[in-house]
């Protein structure tokens, strides 16, 4: 039982909550309406990014909920208040509900959740800092929308938001101060927010902005562990079947038979697919012909650039490749309660580096997983997955639109030299698969190989100078044909490429460079992927076309690994890949962005300006970052560096402001600066208004003085500014000359006779 004593006390705590003041709501219409927009921007920019059409419903229903906020802003609303209460418990069950459905990318269920709450808040917005919340939340959903973009069609949102969001925090400012709307708000709103000011603004803002993101150092690495997999639904839990070897590899291009393609007008047997690149087969004929119709397939946000990797060829067979082992695969099963298959790595003596990737699927592809060289985990939605005997990963199914998955690889360093220093004996399991030659092949390539070497005698005995030289000399010497004439039944793709027309298609560049390897003893194989893309620099993303795909040569180094080559005319002969220093690779992306619509000359000039400068700043703040992570070294270094760039911007920020000061007396009448200087040196006593007239300043300075009780020189300076200001009044309202020289000559006296004070001030 209760006591009374206890019934009592409950009952005056509750009448005294009862008689607390109520919360003052906030008056301003049109902060409320710009909140409201700023609101339904970032709901619909979640939707923009993420390429649905879930919530545009929380636009509407949050202006309901606006409206019938500030109609009940004066009353308690206890009912609408445990109303919303119940909501948003509704909101938390359906966000688990989700979460638990969605826990490969969680941000998007997140977003949601935010807009569920959003939605109930908007009922009950009675003052400001209520409106700050909402706010908050615009904001974090844009952030949201940020990282789920991949296209520029946040660029136009993002636009919106800061346009909306620069007069409400007007709007915002002016309520903290407590300053009241007016009689009718849009009056108010249209005095204070004038469009010329807000676009200054704007601009202001938008280039601080892009100036920001080019300048922000990207440091490699990751922090979080947790990656974005999405996947449609026909493609979750699906388990890779190792006794289903025929159908281990589905290209939709190809027909049932692997062989003739299909699915285009007029294709047929010797033909390839326009859509479907040709390599990504178990079996592949480079003497098909056809040309592919660019098609967007694939967007990947990665820490650097390179090829991804699809697929690798061991066997050559006269007009083309196989896989020798395509039935040896081994599968991998992820545990129920992760999407991380985790990839054993081969061994490395080369220094390695970590670079996560996303692959977002825009057009089906083969089940074939692209991923850059030497993937140890893989963020994926099936159960299972098969890796072959040469690294290519396999899917149960073709990937569809839609699907996003993460890798990270153990991508390794190119070091130049210690590659050279590579032995030349090989394992048998390499001997076996990566040296064979048709016989009537082998004496011809070789001649032809140490003829190309001949013109570099460094490379003679030297497996990776021999391979970049090659690959260096089959750019120079053969040209890409892309009208060559079937092949007669039995003739060699190679000898065809060498010895007869001199050039072919362009995946043909690395089926010879392969060949011509094998023939002096190097092993090596070819590899069927796409290049890094175009690169675009606002979403950090590359966007990679099906007629990015291409093979390229590997060449194996014991104890070192795979290192790709690539011959192909107008291609990079070493592929993209990971660099020491890519603090600043975003800026250096823009530039290239930039420099792609410029004339040649113009940017090969600009090129070599930028080079020089910027490159010696890179390096320079290269050298800083190593220096400043060295230990309680680089610690104390840091601090050093802090104070005296904090001193150095410290005095470059006062001379700014006397040099502005100058040049705006200046521009103004003799008297009229010498009243502003002579006003400025006693405002560090007494402050000087701007609403005050000469006459009025030497009033309250006068006050001022006799409040402090005079001291020395209190006289003299009084006397000076009475001087200045009537000399100015006269001069300003009754056109009257003034003696600037005299002035002038009495201010220095005071100021000589007054430093004493001064000192005296700035010592205290």
């Amino acid at each position: 039982m209760v006591s009374e004593a206890a019934r009592k006390a409950w009952w005056q705590r509750l009448q005294t909550w009862q008689n607390q003041p109520r919360p003052q709501p906030e008056e301003s219409i049109a902060l409320r309406i710009l909140v409201q927009i700023l609101v339904a921007i970032g709901i619909l920019a979640t939707d923009v990014a993420a390429g649905t059409q879930t919530s545009w419903w929380a636009i509407p229903l949050s202006f309901g909920g606006a409206y019938w906020s500030w109609r009940q802003r004066r009353r308690r609303n206890l009912g609408a208040q445990l109303a919303i209460a119940a909501g948003m418990l509704v909101a938390l069950a359906v966000f688990f509900r989700s979460l638990l459905g969605n826990l490969g990318d969680t941000r998007l269920v997140l977003a949601e959740l935010l807009i569920h709450l959003q939605v109930l808040h908007c009922f009950d917005l009675p003052r400001r800092k209520d409106l700050g919340y909402s706010m908050l939340i615009g904001l974090i959903l844009m952030g949201v929308a940020g990282t789920l973009s991949q296209t520029m069609l946040f660029a136009p949102v993002l636009v919106a938001f800061v346009g909306v969001a620069l007069p409400m925090l007007v709007l915002d400012y002016r309520s903290r101060l407590g300053l009241e709307p007016g009689d009718r708000d849009w009056r108010a709103l249209t005095g204070l927010i004038r469009p010329g000011q807000m676009a200054r603004l704007f601009g202001v803002v938008a280039v601080l902005g892009l100036v920001v993101f080019a300048l922000l150092p990207r440091f490699p690495g990751y922090q979080l562990r947790q990656f974005p997999v999405t996947a449609p639904p026909n493609l979750m839990d699906e388990m890779f079947d190792n006794r289903d070897q025929s159908a281990s590899i589905r290209n939709p291009g190809y027909g049932q038979d692997g062989q003739a393609l299909g699915g285009t007008s007029g294709a047929g047997r010797g033909q390839t697919d326009n859509t479907f690149y040709y390599g990504f087969s178990s079996t592949i004929d480079q003497t098909l012909q056809g040309q592919l119709v660019p098609t967007l397939v694939m967007r990947v946000r990665s820490q650097s650039p390179g090829f991804w990797r699809v697929l690798g060829f061991d066997r050559y067979t006269g007009r083309g490749w196989e896989i020798s082992r395509n039935d040896d695969t081994q599968s991998l099963v992820r545990p129920d309660w992760s999407y991380r298959f985790v990839i054993p790595p081969e061994p490395t003596r080369a220094q390695i580096e970590e670079v996560v990737q996303s692959y977002t699927v825009l057009s089906a592809l083969p089940n074939l997983i692209p991923t850059l060289a030497q993937p140890t985990e893989l963020f994926f939605p099936t159960r299972g997955i098969a890796i072959d005997k040469e690294g290519s990963i396999r899917s149960p199914r073709i990937l569809d639109e839609g699907l996003t998955y993460s890798v990270i690889s153990q991508v390794a360093y190119r070091d130049r030299t210690r590659l050279r220093q590579a032995r030349r004996t090989y394992p048998p399991f390499i001997r076996n698969y990566y040296l064979d030659v048709p016989a009537a092949l082998r004496p011809k390539l070789q001649k032809r190989a140490q003829e190309l070497l001949a013109k570099a005698p460094n490379a003679r005995n030297d497996a990776y100078e021999q391979a970049l030289f090659l690959a260096q000399a089959l750019k120079q010497t053969y040209t890409v044909q892309p009208d060559l004439p079937p092949p007669a039944a039995g003739e060699d793709l190679v000898d065809r490429f060498l010895f007869q027309y001199q050039g072919g298609y362009p995946d043909h560049f690395p089926t010879t460079l392969t060949l011509m390897l094998r023939s002096l003893g190097i092993p090596a194989r070819v590899a069927a992927g796409f290049a890094p893309g175009r690169f675009n620099p606002f979403t950090g993303l590359y966007e990679v076309y099906n007629t990015d795909a291409h093979l390229i040569t590997e060449v194996y180094f014991p104890g070192y690994g795979w290192y790709s080559f690539d011959p192909i005319p107008g291609h990079p002969l070493i592929p993209p890949s990971i660099e020491k220093n890519e603090t600043f690779s975003t800026l250096e992306k823009l530039w290239a962005w930039v420099a792609g619509w410029l004339p040649t000359p113009l940017r090969n000039w600009l090129d070599g300006v930028i080079s020089g400068v910027l490159g010696g700043l890179l390096a320079l703040v290269g050298r800083l970052l190593g220096l400043l992570t060295g230990g309680w070294t680089g610690i104390l270094a840091a601090i050093a560096l802090a104070l005296v760039v904090g001193g150095a911007l410290w005095l470059g920020w006062l001379g700014w402001r006397t040099w502005q000061r100058r040049r705006r007396l200046a521009r103004l009448a003799p008297i009229a600066a010498l009243y502003q200087e002579v006003r400025d040196w006693l405002a560090e006593d007494c402050p000087a208004y701007p609403w005050q007239t000469p006459l009025e300043y030497v009033a309250a300075y006068e006050q001022w003085l006799a409040q402090q009780g005079g001291g020395p020189g209190a006289g003299d300076r009084l006397a000076l500014l009475a001087a200045v200001a009537r000399a100015y009044s006269d001069w300003r309202y009754g056109d009257r000359p003034a003696d600037v020289a005299a002035l002038r000559e009495q201010w220095q006296r005071v100021r000589r006779r007054d430093r004493p004070r001064l000192l005296g001030a700035a010592a205290r």
